[in-house]
This record gives structure tokens, C-alpha cells and sequence, in this order.
């Protein structure tokens, strides 16, 4: 069984993603930036609420991946709220100008998680040498990777999904996200071999 995770933003859609057959939430606010770091009291009531697990997204602003300012410093804040409200995993990802993970910054992060399983969200479309940005993120411990392979769906992706689960080997787990739906999330599974897929939809994961 293909474990479906569904991204939200408020408790009812996650009563309806949960009801739907979700396996694992993403927890955000708002969806239409992208999904930012979610309240306090979102967290606190999921937890109260469900057994499944919960991973909380940890982006302060919309807009571009590239930490600047007091970028880092809102995304360690944020996620020690996150943290402390119950996640049971997070999400989060920053680059550089110049196209590559932004090593510094992931490894604070990573350093700050407190030992729950870390996601790079799809800041790693905009990495210019994918496979090679892939070691980096397992060198910082980083446990799966969000990304539609760099094209404008996971579908359409899937040929570059399978590159990078084959140069994962097993280290890091691929995440197809980006337009999976109904009627194409058996081809992206079949096509590439991954156990997990995201979506912001609900249904029956193949």
C-alpha cells in the first residue's frame, strides 16, 4: 500500500483528508502562498484529535527559498513552536542565489528538529544539479525530499523522479508531489517505485 499524504491548512480539511484514507498530514497555513508555518493551536488540536502522524511546514514568508535577513532566524523560532505543539515531523528548505541547498541553513535546522523525521520541501525544484543537491541533503540527515522532479507535475516529472530515487538508494525517501491526483498517481508510483506520494486532494492512493 502507497502511503498518501495530504497537505492542509485548517481542521477541516483535515478532518476530510484523515476521512479520505490520508495516511500522514501536512500541516500548513496558507495554501495559496504555498503553505507557511501553521499555528500553534492548528497543531495543538490535531494532536488532540489524531493518531496519524503530523508534519508541520516551516517557511515564515511566501516567495522565493532564498534565506535572507532574518529568514533562519524566524524558520529556528518557528520551528521550535512547531515542535513544542506536538509535530511529529517538519518540513522546511532553503537554497542559495546561486542554485544549491543551502547547506548552512539546513543544518541548523536539522540540528534543531529534535530527532523527528525532516522533509526538504520544493525549494529542490529550484537546485540547478538535482542528483548532486540530493547528497547534501542526506549528508545533513535529512529523511525524504518533496519534488515533482522539476517539472510543472510529479507526471510529468517521473522520468526524473526515478533518476533520483535510483541515486537515493534507499539513503533518502523520494516524495512525488505537484498536480498528483486520481487518475495518474499509479502511473507515478509505477513509474518511479516510490512508497509515498503527496497531494493536496484526497483519494484512494494505489
Amino acid at each position: 500500500m502507497v502511503l498518501l499524504e495530504v497537505c492542509i491548512d485548517d481542521l477541516a480539511g483535515a478532518r476530510a483528508a484523515l476521512e479520505g484514507g490520508a495516511g500522514r498530514l501536512e500541516v500548513c497555513s496558507r495554501l495559496d502562498l504555498g503553505g507557511l508555518t501553521p499555528t500553534s493551536e492548528l497543531v495543538r488540536a490535531l494532536v488532540a484529535e489524531t493518531k496519524s502522524p503530523l508534519f508541520c511546514m516551516v517557511r515564515p514568508r511566501g516567495g522565493d527559498f532564498v534565506a535572507r535577513d532574518d529568514d533562519l532566524a524566524r524558520s529556528l523560532d518557528d520551528l521550535e513552536r512547531v515542535l513544542d505543539a506536538g509535530a511529529h515531523g517538519v518540513v522546511y528548505g532553503w537554497i542559495t542565489a546561486d542554485g544549491r541547498v543551502d547547506r548552512d541553513a539546513l543544518r541548523s535546522l536539522v540540528a534543531r528538529s529534535r530527532g523527528v523525521p525532516a522533509t526538504f520541501h520544493r525549494a529542490f525544484e529550484h537546485v540547478k544539479n538535482p542528483v548532486q543537491e540530493l547528497e547534501v541533503l542526506i549528508e545533513c540527515g535529512v529523511r525524504r525530499v518533496l519534488t515533482s522532479g522539476g517539472a510543472k507535475d510529479a507526471h510529468e516529472g517521473r522520468h526524473a523522479l526515478r533518476e533520483l530515487v535510483e541515486a537515493a538508494r534507499g539513503r533518502i525517501r523520494i516524495l512525488p508531489g505537484g498536480g498528483v491526483r486520481a487518475h495518474n498517481a499509479a502511473g507515478i508510483v509505477a513509474a518511479t517505485g516510490v512508497d509515498e506520494i503527496h497531494s493536496s486532494t484526497v483519494f484512494a492512493a494505489p
